[in-house]
């Protein structure tokens, strides 16, 4: 008989080839997310019907099992301690664990019985079972998704002890050898509770976990560096050898840490956190030189070393685990979207926002009353208007308090632009010193202003106070936190080199999730969606927008079909010059509005017909009574269907200036199930029937299409739920079709 924890399920979810349902990502899974325990007492699950892990808690706490519920694989091969953390005097700690497993290959109920406790690492203590809780507060004050918050699912918080007679004796004995910094941490080390969190959430293969550290001694205790996952996970491909430049895949377990930043994407702003290693314990695996990327380990790269004061606590950051139960890459963009907008639904607020070039007041009142005029939704101070946050003059916070309330007076939110990395700030000991140089430079964006100076710590009193006062919506900071090294002691908050990144992170997320609390919406070109975040750039390169207007319309699209096989429409930003940018002459701009308006409507529809919003930067969004009614007529367009096309996207045909390009949006949820967007780059109309896969639109017999709230066609959808669907595109335009 199987042991319960490895037991495979016998009705797997996955999709039916006749059927979606089933399939969470199109009916959704109702299974409720809990924690099970065995009827020995001896384990305890966090099912939620789509993906399960099992921790044994005796004689030690362990993860013995990480199932995909939804094909019936075994994600676990080999048994690790929950966390590992490493405190003052080189003292290592397990938490939890279990030893003995004679073969890392695979874990069976009988070696499962065998293994042992080891009494050096910390023990459990006890549990408790909750619900989720949010990270920090959201005001929600415009248009999103209806996302709950936090997410439904289950909690599991499991303490630690270590065992007080070991800890007196490994005192003595560190003592006697001389190491009186080791033999005081571990006197004392008895004293710290460590709490290790798992959540689950209920409808989508995610779970997060963090531990915290509760110093109930005497003495300071400082965390130098922690683990705070380790997993051995089955490989993805197994190679006898491997050669330079040829690389393994890792395991399909997508992995995300909210200490997260440096990079657009998920890999560059988690590489310093998250990494999958060679297991050199796994003496079994088929590469000869144990170099198979089968471990995850989840971390800081450096430090945090951050002292723990008696009675004070320390919480890690978290990290999320998506299972893909498929290797299709578009059904892994679908998972990975779902998963932003479950533990991060803020990332669904989408606001059509235009940049003002000037910020004159006669300028910002003309962008505001233009933009309740045509439906925008939102104004920015761009880089380069003379906008100055940091100007805390009660002149200057009145002033824009006038403006944020006139602006607010119209319907439409307000915003301005601030840079904080690549800024070389006076005096030069206000920024990051690089600890390769010894100096100030050299770093992800050439200088980086020091978070823990006082020049950054002003910074941030300044922003805070601008906007308590003038009632400002919006942030784009440009130049977020990277990353950087300091390698400066800054007192009191940062200690030098190893605590500077943990201590610059804490401060610039406190300050974001401020932000969120207060319903200030943040632009960041970093990867913080999870700490506060919505919006990032969607891909570009900025010089690309001084090339010819029908170059820029080509890139733009093909850079919107790139960035969405992992975001969602809303977490990306567009750009559209009005006017000159980067160079490129009249030919680049689309200033004057109404004498390039073929292209100003080509660019909206485009955007907008992807559901993606762009920086439309200028001084005005229409110069004539035709050009409002054009860009007012695009953007009620897709107002009246912006929940389909701020859903997720099925990906189509990418432009590449030859043939039609589309995308298709899908909401088996939503009142329209599918909305088809078709653009033809040619100098001629173009009819062509296109072969449209339905799978993830939730219908499965037939389809009813319309355009412009005209019925077309109902069509049967073949085995394999795809539409040949009749389309004609006029010349350089766009055409749509709802499905339902």
């Amino acid at each position: 008989m199987l042991h319960a924890s490895l037991s495979i399920p016998l009705l797997l979810t996955i999709p039916h080839p006749g059927s979606t349902s089933g399939d969470w990502l199109v009916s959704g899974c109702d299974t409720p997310a809990r924690v099970i325990a065995s009827a020995d007492g001896r384990e305890l699950s966090l099912d939620n019907g789509l993906i399960r892990r099992t921790l044994r808690i005796q004689p030690n706490v362990a993860t013995v099992a990480f199932d995909d519920l939804m094909t019936g694989a075994s994600l676990l091969r080999a048994v690790e301690p929950e966390a590992i953390l490493t405190f003052e005097g080189g003292v290592v700690v397990e938490v939890g664990g279990l030893h003995g497993q004679p073969d890392r290959a695979y874990l069976t109920p009988e070696w499962l019985e065998e293994l042992v406790a080891d009494e050096s690492s910390m023990q459990y203590a006890g549990h408790r079972i909750g619900e989720p809780a949010e990270r920090f507060a959201w005001k929600p004050t415009r248009h999103h998704e209806d996302r709950a918050w936090p997410p439904a699912g289950v909690a599991l918080e499991i303490d630690f002890r270590y065992p007080a007679e070991k800890a007196q004796a490994l005192a003595r004995e560190a003592s006697t050898a001389g190491d009186s910094e080791r033999a005081a941490a571990l006197q004392d080390l008895a004293s710290l509770t460590v709490t290790v969190h798992y959540e689950l959430y209920q409808g989508i293969p995610v779970l997060s976990k963090w531990f915290t550290v509760k110093n109930g001694g005497h003495r300071v205790h400082t965390l130098e560096a922690f683990t705070s996952e380790r997993l051995s996970i089955v490989e993805r491909e197994s190679r006898v050898e491997s050669r330079e430049g040829v690389y393994y895949a890792p395991p399909d377990l997508h992995v995300e840490a909210d200490f997260a930043f440096g990079g657009f994407g998920p890999e560059n702003a988690n590489r310093h956190c998250v990494r999958w290693m060679e297991d050199e314990s796994y003496k079994t695996q088929v590469s000869y030189l144990r170099t198979t990327p089968c471990l995850l380990e989840v971390g800081p790269a450096v430090g945090p070393d951050i002292d723990i004061a008696p009675g004070e606590s320390f919480e890690s950051f978290r990290c999320f685990e998506l299972v893909q139960d498929s290797s299709d890459r578009e059904r892994q963009g679908l998972a990975r979207r779902r998963m932003y907008r479950t533990i991060a639904p803020w990332i669904t607020e989408n606001p059509l926002m235009m940049h003002v070039r000037n910020s004159d007041d006669e300028s910002v009142r003309l962008a505001i009353d233009q933009c309740a005029e045509v439906g925008f939704e939102m104004v920015i101070l761009t880089f380069g208007s003379g906008f100055n946050i940091e100007d805390d003059s009660l002149e200057n916070l009145d002033r824009w308090r006038l403006l944020a309330d006139y602006a607010h007076s119209r319907g439409v939110q307000i915003g301005g632009y601030s840079l904080l990395s690549s800024r070389r700030v006076k005096p030069d000991t206000d920024n990051c010193v690089n600890p390769e140089t010894g100096n100030p430079g050299g770093q992800t964006h050439g200088y980086c202003p020091a978070l823990a100076s006082d020049w950054g710590q002003t910074y941030f009193e300044k922003l805070r106070r601008f906007y308590a006062y003038t009632g400002f919506d919006l942030l784009e900071h440009d130049g977020s936190y990277p990353g950087d090294l300091d390698a400066s002691a800054r007192p009191p908050l940062q200690k030098g080199l190893a605590d500077s990144r943990w201590v610059q992170w804490g401060i610039i997320t406190d300050f974001y999730k401020w932000c969120r609390e207060a319903g200030i919406y943040l632009n960041v070109p970093d990867y913080y969606f999870l700490m506060g975040s919505s919006k990032c750039g969607m891909g570009y390169r900025e010089t690309n927008w001084s090339l010819p207007r029908a170059q820029q319309i080509i890139h733009a699209r093909q850079n919107m079909y790139d960035g969405l096989w992992t975001r969602t429409p809303s977490m990306g930003w567009m750009f559209v010059p009005l006017t000159e940018y980067h160079g490129g002459g009249a030919a680049a701009t689309i200033e004057p509005l109404e004498q390039n308006l073929d292209h100003y409507e080509s660019i909206l529809e485009s955007c907008l017909g992807l559901g993606v919003q762009a920086c439309y930067r200028g001084p005005r969004l229409f110069d004539s009574e035709r050009t409002k009614a054009a860009v007012h007529g695009r953007v009620e367009w897709f107002k009246r269907y912006r929940a389909i096309l701020e859903s997720d996207v099925v990906h189509g045909r990418r432009a590449d200036g030859r043939a039609l390009d589309w995308m298709l949006h899908v909401g088996p949820t939503l009142e329209h199930k599918g909305m088809l967007v078709v653009f033809n780059p040619l100098d001629e109309a173009v009819e062509q029937e296109l072969e449209i896969d339905l799978y993830y639109t939730g219908l499965e017999d037939v389809a009813r299409v319309s355009s412009g709230g005209a019925f077309l066609f109902e069509l049967p959808l073949d085995r394999r739920f795809r539409i040949r669907l009749p389309v004609r595109v006029e010349a350089g335009g766009m055409s749509w079709y709802l499905i339902e």
